[in-house]
């Protein structure tokens, strides 16, 4: 799933690419991605048709275009959506499902979603352009100006969870999603099952700040591409994969201590940690040593 890099380039093209212009024709090719539109498909047409963009903002992965009428055209990628920014012309991507027709800044050119598992979605937030009331729960995230760093802190430090299954709590920080808690955590020393509340504010401030210099990292390489499925609104693949140390690295060995590095699985997905550099908190040694040992 793309991630705050991710969808940071993604509303930085925006934002270069269809500010001022209007939207003068909107074509839903498939409902799924606009079901959270209780207007339905034809609704959100209408909704959309004769209003131009004011801004392209972010909260966490969310992305919302502010509208002239003080609305917000409201998105998420989930899993493998992309929002391209494509000439009329150009032959129709093959899970292409909602296209915006521009004329203005943009003119001559097309807004497309683009969603193969179709998990991600756009809608309209009547009133949200400041900030849609959708997602008005979702935390700041650490690239955040006015992201509270002594409010983390204390917040972590109250807690009995794993770090990183805070780290992914979007009540609490947004837009750290697993690729770059595994990094950050890496570069913390830090297993992710360490309790918060055993963590020192040094250790969290610490953390907190290799979060962000991962992702502005990421951000810099235009984000982590695994696949074809994550791209810019250019079609253009991010490349920081090449400078991951831990996330996808099985087996290869720590570029700290040269140790294998460990997948464990972690909420319906994996985590990724080298044995040597982040042990894991001793009640976990004390299950595992615990354990039956196979004949």
């Amino acid at each position: 799933m793309p991630e705050l890099p991710e969808v940071e380039v993604v509303r930085a093209g925006l934002e270069r690419h269809v500010l001022g212009a209007t939207v003068t024709r909107v074509d839903v090719l498939h409902p799924r991605p606009v079901r959270r539109d209780p207007r339905g498909p034809e609704g959100f047409a209408a909704a959309l048709t004769g209003r131009r963009i004011e801004a392209a903002r972010r909260r966490g992965k969310y992305l919302w275009l502010p509208l002239d009428n003080g609305d917000a055209l409201l998105g998420h990628l989930g899993m493998s959506g992309q929002l391209l920014v494509q000439p009329p012309e150009a032959a129709d991507e093959r899970h292409l499902r909602v296209r915006l027709a521009l004329e203005g800044a943009a003119e001559g050119r097309e807004l497309r979603f683009v969603d193969q598992r179709m998990f991600g979605g756009l809608s309209i937030s009547a009133g949200g352009a400041d900030l849609p009331t959708e997602i008005a729960h979702i935390a700041r995230d650490p690239l955040d100006p006015a992201f509270d760093d002594d409010e983390f802190v204390r917040r972590v430090r109250t807690r009995s969870s794993g770090i990183k299954r805070q780290l992914l709590d979007q009540g609490l920080v947004s837009g750290v999603g697993n690729i770059y808690a595994d990094e950050a955590l890496w570069r913390a020393r830090l297993h992710g099952e360490r309790p918060g509340e055993r963590l020192t504010r040094a250790q969290v401030r610490e953390l907190l700040d290799h979060a962000r210099t991962v992702m502005s990292d990421a951000l810099g390489q235009g984000g982590t591409s695994f696949d074809a499925l994550y791209v810019n609104v250019n079609g253009e693949s991010g490349y920081f994969d090449r400078s991951l140390h831990a996330y996808g690295r099985e087996g290869e060995p720590c570029d700290r201590c040269g140790a294998p590095i460990r997948r464990a699985a972690f909420m319906n997905r994996s985590s990724y940690s080298c044995p040597v550099c982040q042990p894991a908190p001793r009640r976990r040694r004390a299950v595992a040593q615990a354990l039956p040992t196979p004949d």
